[in-house]
């Protein structure tokens, strides 16, 4: 049986698109334009806590501990090519840790602290956001499971420490928390 041996032909174009980045662009928009609207001036620190903390989750994945660890991904492995099934191309070479899971569970646990309790369900829809991205990586074959929870630790922490700095800077700079 393959690592990621469960297919269809509905799940598998669903899956390629959940994990393109671009696919979730209109998302992103919508997002940023709702966060302009409703947090005015704190939106700015909002899109700082966010912009930097997916820099650091994506350099540190990518530029550090992927060339650092240079474990292959499964789709380059060629031990692995008959268990397999490589849903749509296969990326970089090496896969530990996951860029996509690292993105996303920053982002996650980003909103989790930056947004108040009335955004409750958000929060929860963006882990889940983040649990379907990552699992799609292993579905589409470019990923190991240790890779993704590899890169949701990475993003969680990342997430808990630009949150924390999120706040910490609503209260020492208290001209963005003013209404306009």
């Amino acid at each position: 049986m393959a690592i990621n041996g469960h297919h269809s032909s509905f799940w598998d174009p669903f899956m390629v698109a959940i994990s393109d980045r671009k696919f979730w662009i209109p998302f992103y928009l919508v997002l940023a334009v709702y966060f302009i609207y409703q947090h005015r001036r704190q939106s700015i620190l909002m899109f700082l806590a966010i912009g930097l903390s997916l820099a650091a989750a994506d350099g540190i994945s990518s530029r550090f501990i992927k060339p650092y660890f240079a474990r292959l991904r499964p789709c380059h492995d060629t031990t692995l090519s008959e268990t397999i099934n490589v849903v749509a191309g296969c990326g970089g070479k090496f896969g530990f840790l996951s860029s996509h899971a690292a993105n996303t569970f920053a982002m996650a646990m980003l909103f989790a602290l930056m947004l108040p309790d009335r955004y409750r369900y958000f929060k929860i829809f963006a882990f889940i956001w983040a649990i379907a991205i990552s699992y799609s990586r292993v579905y589409l074959g470019v990923h190991f499971p240790g890779d993704v929870l590899g890169g949701a630790v990475l993003g969680i922490v990342l997430g808990f420490i630009f949150g924390y700095l999120f706040r910490k800077s609503l209260v020492r700079y208290p001209y963005f928390t003013r209404i306009l």
